[in-house]
């Protein structure tokens, strides 16, 4: 088994279903709030987090499925082991080339459909209005390929990537990150907070 297969097995479960039926079982995983969760994303993968965000872990980036795992420990990761806390956008600066390396490489067309979306949320992440807008793209092409009973779910990405770039256009970086990060609000900053829906 290689290094990077538990964690995979973990994010995405060990039986492959359709892409819906793999975020319907595993989104409270992705998308929940849990401290049980964040807390066993430490113990299980917290030394791989630590090793991949001082570069110990580059080989894994020769097989699209290590690439992928490497994305996860620096993107997904660190948001659940350090939640609430400035590191928890520590791997940000090591993601976006990597995911750049990756798709120069065409590593993420060997991925399944559900699994690029975890290497594109990376871009989706970024305080930059460039990369926000090449989530977008590469998010429509998800949907754009995806079978009838899927589009519904790829939709949703692609939704979530369109309101990440409207931020990013309006206000130059995520306002809800400005507390965590130690930076002022401006008013406007303050009034979007207060608006349902602002906070990812």
């Amino acid at each position: 088994m290689q290094a990077w297969q538990p964690l995979l097995d973990w994010w995405f479960g060990a039986d492959h279903g359709t892409a819906t039926e793999v975020a319907a079982a595993r989104q409270a995983l992705w998308f929940g709030k849990r401290d049980s969760q964040d807390r066993e994303a430490e113990v299980r993968f917290g030394a791989l987090v630590e090793q991949s965000l001082v570069g110990e872990l580059q080989g894994w980036a020769d097989d699209p499925q290590g690439w992928l795992a490497q994305l996860i420990l620096l993107d997904q990761l660190p948001r659940m082991i350090f939640r609430d806390t400035p590191r928890a956008f520590a791997g940000d600066q090591r993601a976006r080339p990597l995911l750049r390396d990756g798709l120069e490489r065409g590593w993420d067309r060997r991925l399944t459909p559900i699994q690029r979306v975890f290497a594109y949320l990376v871009f989706e992440h970024a305080e930059d209005l460039p990369l926000q807008n090449r989530a977008v793209e590469l998010f429509a092409d998800l949907l754009s390929e995806a079978a009838a009973n899927e589009r519904p779910l790829f939709a949703n990405f692609l939704d979530y990537a369109e309101r990440h770039q409207r931020v990013i256009a309006r206000f130059g970086r995520f306002p809800h990150r400005n507390a965590i990060l130690g930076r002022a609000s401006s008013d406007e900053e303050q009034a979007f907070l207060r608006e349902p829906g602002s906070r990812f």
